[in-house]
């Protein structure tokens, strides 16, 4: 369940239907991913249909109205509209590592790429909440034991707002696998794990780090302080 919260933060949220005073709540998780939206299903014991639904491309949804689950949301503070006044989040310690796998899968990327002809690997989070990413950099960083990720602010474009972004590279991202993995959970999703796994196949033998220019796109974002 740590781990289906930290997914709904990325992609789901608490909908309020008018009219409906007794139970006005909905509890809706999206994905682009319908064997894995199966999974997060059945966690819940969900008799519930997933949909399409069209979200750029193709996409599944998965809808639940439930009074209960819905103020259990709430209570944690993942109010309706979460976009525009989502927090802090506190998650048990020993929860919180699927909780950081949950809300990777949903809003986390992962990739390798080639610097100065070597192969580099880099993690990134992004959020539209500072407030629950500043939160989010500390506890991640404090349990893996590594010093605390500058937030970027990433150019919005056509009106959105903008988006924050913490990023993992080389040595801190072995940290983040084994930390979000080191568990075998079955509860993630194959494509991204999957990269972890090639990179972990990669010899990087005769690396030698140099003073490269900052990191590529960084000078395109707009530091946060925090």
């Amino acid at each position: 369940m740590a781990y289906i919260l930290g997914f709904f933060i990325a992609d789901g949220c608490v909908t309020v239907s008018k009219g409906r005073e007794n139970n006005p709540y909905t509890f809706n998780i999206t994905s682009v991913d319908l064997d894995h939206l199966e999974k997060i299903k059945n966690v819940l014991e969900s008799e519930h249909k997933i949909s399409k639904k069209q979200i750029g491309k193709k996409g599944y949804q998965i809808q639940v109205r439930n009074q209960v689950l819905c103020n259990d949301l709430i209570n944690l503070g993942i109010r309706p509209r979460k976009t525009y006044n989502l927090g802090p989040i506190e998650i048990p310690r020993e929860y919180f590592s699927d909780f950081v796998r949950g809300f990777f899968d949903g809003d986390g990327s992962v990739y390798i790429y080639n610097v100065n002809k070597t192969l580099q690997i880099k993690v990134g989070f992004v959020c539209v909440s500072l407030k629950f990413l500043k939160n989010f950099n500390i506890k991640l960083c404090e349990a893996l034991r590594i010093s605390k990720k500058s937030i970027h602010r990433l150019q919005s474009s056509n009106g959105h707002m903008p988006q924050y972004s913490i990023c993992f590279y080389v040595d801190d991202s072995k940290k983040l696998e084994k930390f979000m993995y080191g568990n075998n959970p079955n509860l993630h999703l194959d494509r991204k794990k999957d990269v972890f796994d090639r990179w972990k196949l990669i010899k990087r033998r005769r690396y030698k780090k140099g003073n490269y220019p900052s990191k590529i796109g960084w000078r395109l974002n707009e530091g946060v302080a925090g």
